[in-house]
Order: structure tokens, then C-alpha cells, then sequence
């Protein structure tokens, strides 16, 4: 499916707004998506570890440091949350992988809370066996070729999932979306794709294919979570922060990727969470939702409360869908959702994302 000209638009939290997302290197993922001769240059070349180690190493060089304030100045990264000037950065990556300061991602307080994983533009499955497709219609979500465990994906078939895209102008660091224990990180092979949403309309399918890594986490409260971070383009290497086994906090620090488009998948058993209103409505329309770190993304499904909530998600999808209102349920959900996030203010705990140095952590090959 080719939709060259359209614009790639997506609901931002914080404003209210929908808004057009700036592609970083644009012109280059058309011509790679979208030509013939570009997706000939893909399947030959970029896809490969090869490319993507090399632009790498690039941005691992000295001189890549002449990139980052041009950078900071084209895309208007808000250098008031930097936990370092653009001077203290000896290489691109190293501001790419970049912590900020404690303040600027305070973390939902709330107990029974999700917190959203990365910055980045976010899309919500609420039953992912009954989903229809994400971006584009009628392929649904291979959950068995992306976790390559056939026990696994029938235990979460009608689970709840939330994609969570980064683009190269995003904080590339990722977080635990709840409190609870981690396991070892598993590597799952495969190619290096982009997970931009020029490639993603034309081929959906990418986001089950490409390398990634399977982290389960086990909590008290939201059952087992499986959390999958996503290599692509240019992403030749992830790193992990966290030690497996050891119990860890809503918020903290789980890795990073260095330079590139990226994704983390978070992954929820059946009946679980329920879903931020926002993120239901515009998931329903096809459009992502572009909110923080910390941020309220879902909430404790409460026993009892399963039937309720999932006929109010229902009727909420289809009213997004053909542009009504949604019935009342849904509109009292909606109204919780957004009470929510106005309670999580700056006073609320932060992510302590700026104790240490960018370039520590165990590196995990993509």
C-alpha cells in the first residue's frame, strides 16, 4: 500500500492538538519506502547489520560533535532539560543517548498506574487477536513471529499492547513501565528496518520482523508484563541498564539505544489495565499519541470491572471511528484519564535520569 503524499499526523497530549510529525531524514525514507529503486538499495543494503554499524561508528567519531548543536537548533530539542550543555558531549551519540535532568520526567505517583516507557508517539491495542491492523488495515499483529514463543503468545493473544515509537529528535532513553522483577534480556534475530511511519504504512509488518529483545517482567499488580525493545535503521546497538533479578522501581532507567528511529513494545495479559481514554479514541483513527516518559498510560484493571470497561472501550473505539461521541461510559472514562494526568504535575517523583555517565551500561548487540 503507497501513501507518498500523505502527511504523517499524530495527537499531542500536551496540547490538545493534532499535529504533523517533522521526519527526520524524510527525503531519504521516501525515496528507500516508497521508490523502486529505493527498496531495491533497501532489501541489498540498509536492512543489514553492516549499514547500520557503520553509520554507527560514525556517530561515535570526534567530528560527529559538529552535528550536535545544528541538530539541537533544526529540531528545537529543549535544552533546558539536558542534564549536560551541548560542550560536555564528545561524540553525536553521546548526546543522542543523552540523560536529562531529574526534574524533567516526573513519574506518575499513583501505585496502580502504567507509566509510558519512552517519549515518543504511542499507539494502543486493547486486544491485540481482535485488532484489525495498526497503520494499515487487514494485517493483523503477528504476536508469535514477534515473540518466537508459541506458549508465550497464547497467553497474552488477548492481551493489550502499546507501541511506543522514538524518533531520532526524541530522548532515547527507555524506562520500567511498573514496578516489579525483570528477567534476563532475550535476543531475537532479524533485519534492521526503519520503524518511521513512512515504512510502517508500507510495511506493518516490520515491527515483528526486525531484531529485538524480549525482557519479561514479573510484577504484583499487573500479572507478567513483556516489554520488547526494537532495533532499527541505523540502531546498531542497545543497551541494557538494569541488572535481571533484581527488583526495580515504576520509572527507572532499563536502557538505551544509540543512534535512530526506534520502538519499545509493552505487552499486558488479558484484563489486566485499562487504557488511557486519549490513547483508545485516537489508536481507534489510526493516529498515534505523542506524550512523555512518566505519563499516565494505563491503569488497574479493578476485579469486577472487566465487562464495564470492556463494552465502554468498545463503544469509545467505534465513536472514534465514525466521528460521534462516545456514549456515556466511555466519556466518564475519558474524564478519569484526564484527571489522572492533571494530578501527575512536576511534584510527583522523577525518573533520575541524570546520575550517571551516558556511555555506562552492559552493551547489547542489535
Amino acid at each position: 500500500m503507497s501513501l507518498p503524499s500523505e502527511p504523517v499526523e499524530f495527537f499531542n497530549r500536551y496540547t490538545g492538538k493534532t499535529e504533523t510529525e517533522v521526519i527526520y531524514g524524510e527525503g531519504f525514507l521516501r525515496w528507500a519506502y516508497e521508490s523502486k529503486a529505493g527498496r531495491v538499495t533497501l532489501a541489498t543494503l540498509v536492512k543489514r547489520k553492516l549499514f547500520s554499524s557503520w553509520y554507527g561508528w560514525r556517530m561515535s567519531t570526534p567530528a560527529s560533535r559538529e552535528r550536535v548543536l545544528p541538530f539541537i537548533e533544526k529540531y528545537g530539542i529543549n535544552r533546558a532539560e539536558m542534564a549536560g550543555e551541548p560542550e560536555y558531549y564528545p561524540t553525536f551519540n553521546a548526546f543522542f543517548a543523552r540523560k536529562l535532568k531529574p526534574s524533567a520526567r516526573p513519574i506518575a505517583e499513583e501505585p496502580d498506574t502504567i507509566a509510558f516507557p519512552a517519549d515518543g508517539r504511542h499507539f494502543a491495542i486493547p486486544d491485540i487477536e481482535a485488532s484489525d491492523g495498526i497503520f494499515v488495515k487487514g494485517i493483523p499483529f503477528d504476536l508469535r513471529t514477534l515473540l518466537q514463543d508459541d506458549a508465550l503468545a497464547e497467553k497474552f493473544a488477548k492481551g493489550s499492547m502499546i507501541i511506543s515509537r522514538l524518533c531520532p529528535v526524541d530522548y532515547h532513553r527507555f524506562h520500567f513501565p511498573c514496578a516489579g522483577v525483570p528477567g534476563e534480556a532475550k535476543l531475537i534475530n532479524g533485519p534492521l528496518y526503519s520503524v518511521s511511519p513512512i515504512a510502517l504504512r508500507q510495511r506493518p509488518t516490520l515491527l515483528w520482523e526486525n531484531k529485538r529483545y524480549l525482557v519479561r517482567l514479573h510484577t504484583e499488580q499487573f500479572g507478567e508484563v513483556l516489554l520488547l525493545e526494537v532495533g532499527a535503521t541505523c540502531v546498531g546497538t542497545v543497551k541494557q541498564t538494569y541488572r535481571a533479578g533484581e527488583p526495580v522501581q515504576k520509572g527507572q532507567e532499563m536502557g538505551y539505544f544509540i543512534f535512530g528511529g526506534s520502538c519499545f513494545i509493552t505487552i499486558f495479559e488479558p484484563g489486566r489495565v485499562k487504557l488511557s481514554a486519549d490513547l483508545l479514541k485516537h489508536s481507534a483513527q489510526q493516529h498515534e499519541v505523542y506524550a512523555r516518559m512518566g505519563d499516565v498510560a494505563a491503569t488497574l484493571r479493578k476485579p469486577g470491572q472487566e465487562d464495564k470497561e470492556q463494552q465502554s472501550e468498545e463503544e469509545l473505539a467505534l465513536a472514534s471511528k465514525e466521528g460521534a461521541p462516545a456514549s456515556s461510559p466511555s466519556s466518564v472514562q475519558e474524564r478519569e484519564a484526564i484527571g489522572a494526568l492533571q494530578e501527575v504535575g512536576p511534584s510527583g517523583p522523577t525518573a533520575g535520569v541524570g546520575s550517571s555517565d551516558p556511555t555506562e551500561g552492559a552493551a547489547a548487540e542489535i
